[in-house]
């Protein structure tokens, strides 16, 4: 195969955080209820809050800078070793840092 790939990447370290909570959860949750109530009704009294969708998802995690390279297209299947060899050049590999989640690979 001809031809290059942008591959990007984000470096993972083991503090970092990846939580999922439901809507309702959440505001069941008695100080965030608390806060959003002060924020958006405030001066109101017998406030009750809902979610219209009992299933939706707030999605809580670490902000991580995106990274790129390219590769050849005939490394499609050293890819990770690929990223890692590039985290580790631009110094990014630390002691709790350590793990490279690929996020997107796109054709040039």
């Amino acid at each position: 195969m001809d031809g290059n790939m942008l591959v990007s990447y984000k470096v993972l370290c083991k503090s970092d955080v990846n939580v999922e909570v439901t809507l309702a959860k959440l505001l069941e949750n008695e100080k965030v209820a608390k806060v959003i109530k002060s924020e958006f009704a405030k001066g109101f009294r017998n406030i009750e809050l809902n979610a219209l969708e009992e299933n939706a998802k707030v999605m809580i995690g670490t902000q991580k800078e995106i990274q790129s390279f390219e590769a050849l297209k005939d490394d499609f299947a050293d890819l990770l070793t690929l990223a890692e060899d590039d985290a580790s050049n631009k110094k990014l590999i630390k002691k709790e840092c350590e793990r490279i989640e690929l996020m997107d690979i796109k054709t040039l």
